[in-house]
């Protein structure tokens, strides 16, 4: 059997995980997806031998990176754009990715150079009212609506623009790849063309992605491992905020955040997060505590909210948003055991405020410090707390404590409890709050 007829055989393909199988299957033995495996035949194989060359060569040519001019953006990026990166951004439908994207266009194009926006989603003529209304200025911000991947390859080579944007990655397809558009084998292909143009011209690249219901990147996962960077773009839809994040960087940090808020002029940075967040907070509410958290290098003051009300029914409800449930679930257990409160018959409900998401165990203390004003009904002020929780109601230090302490100095917060002194438990923190009255 020669190459050709080996590139011709047919393979099977699972339209969930990507798992290629020689034979046909009901279902994927690799993910367990119920879906039949696709039929598809891979491309041939091309032949040549590549160049190499030494990592210290003189012939290797270093371009570094390009800022794009939004702070917010170049934040989470690592300083800005990496020539012949390929970047995907997902984020649920709405949410301002393609607002976000028009930005990024306009500032990389500025007054001289061009970007080229590649919409399969919509007409030529809806990204320009877009374009309007946000304020796009720069006269090489250049629109095409295509859905084929060859064609935006042959537009980009023609108009050479110094960076491209499809949107969405999930709409575009090849005639040389089985299944319609969004399919894996689709995504797949597509995406490999757009960064093979990435790497062989040193164009970078955006692609947008849609998301699925559990909010991951919709399409084969080996999507995310074929881009340089994945950024993931959410937040509150009722009070505007948006949350730029980076899950993946070849070139920089993950974990940065960039923060935007949504206007009728499109996206704004907020050059100062902290003082946003937590400016329209009432501090003579009881069940509200700041915390802050740090991502990646940045510090974020936000606000943590508790309510906690008799339950009407046997079993009382937990409503949690921003952080993880099994964390709350910790937390209250730990102040009805080493406080002596009882929460079992009890509704609580805890929140950040702003549609932040909050992962890191820092956010134990001021959790239970809310929970406990919220049940004791004792506002705390202006009060900022943090510091991991033991199960046995130790209050420990968690990692960057300086730079929140330096944080909360700058927006003048007060009182502040941190791990270390004066009080290493639970308790003994609570006592000093004035919640003498309700600890047993």
């Amino acid at each position: 059997m020669n190459a050709s007829s080996r590139a011709e055989t047919p393979t099977y393909l699972c339209q969930t995980c990507g798992h290629r199988s020689g034979k046909w299957m009901g279902f994927c033995p690799q993910c367990r997806a119920p879906e039949a495996l696709v039929e598809t035949v891979p491309a041939a194989g091309t032949t040549g031998s590549p160049e190499v060359i030494a990592a210290i060569s003189d012939r290797s040519v270093v371009r570094d990176r390009e800022p794009v001019g939004l702070a917010e953006f170049d934040r989470v990026l690592g300083g800005g754009v990496v020539p012949g990166a390929v970047i995907l951004i997902g984020g649920e439908p709405g949410v301002g990715k393609s607002t976000l994207l028009l930005h990024v266009a306009d500032a990389l194009a500025g007054s001289q150079g061009t970007a080229l926006v590649a919409t399969a989603e919509e007409s030529v003529h809806q990204v320009q009212m877009r374009s309007r209304r946000i304020g796009v200025s720069s006269p090489g911000v250049r629109i095409a609506s295509v859905h084929d991947v060859d064609e935006i390859v042959s537009v980009a080579k023609r108009e050479q623009p110094d960076v491209l944007i499809v949107d969405s990655i999930q709409t575009v397809s090849t005639l040389e790849a089985s299944g319609s558009a969004g399919g894996t084998s689709q995504v797949r292909e597509s995406a490999a063309r757009l960064i093979g143009l990435a790497k062989t011209t040193g164009l970078p690249i955006v692609l947008i992605g849609h998301v699925t219901k559990d909010g991951s990147i919709a399409g084969p996962r080996t999507l995310e491992h074929m881009v340089d960077v994945v950024l993931y773009l959410d937040g509150d839809s009722d009070q505007g905020f948006r949350f730029l994040r980076s899950i993946k960087n070849r070139y920089g940090s993950v974990n940065e955040v960039g923060v935007f808020e949504m206007t009728a002029a499109g996206l704004a940075e907020v050059t100062d997060p902290s003082g946003v967040l937590v400016s329209r907070r009432d501090e003579s509410a009881s069940g509200t505590v700041l915390f802050p958290t740090v991502e990646g290098k940045r510090p974020l003051v936000v606000e943590i909210q508790a309510l906690v009300v008799p339950a009407s029914t046997d079993q009382p409800r937990r409503a949690v948003n921003g952080i993880p449930t099994n964390r709350i679930h910790q937390v209250i257990g730990i102040v009805e055991r080493h406080a002596a409160m009882p929460l079992r018959f009890h509704d609580i409900y805890v929140s950040v405020m702003g549609g932040m998401r909050i992962t890191e165990p820092g956010s134990d203390l001021p959790v239970a410090l809310a929970i406990a004003s919220s049940y004791a009904d004792v506002p705390l002020g202006g009060m900022a707390a943090w510091g991991e929780l033991g199960l046995t109601g130790e209050v420990r230090s968690v990692p960057k404590g300086g730079v929140r302490r330096a944080e909360v100095d700058r927006i003048g917060v007060r009182p502040v409890v941190e791990p270390g002194a004066p009080s290493s438990t639970l308790f003994e923190v609570l006592f000093e709050a004035g919640f003498a009255a309700s600890l047993r």
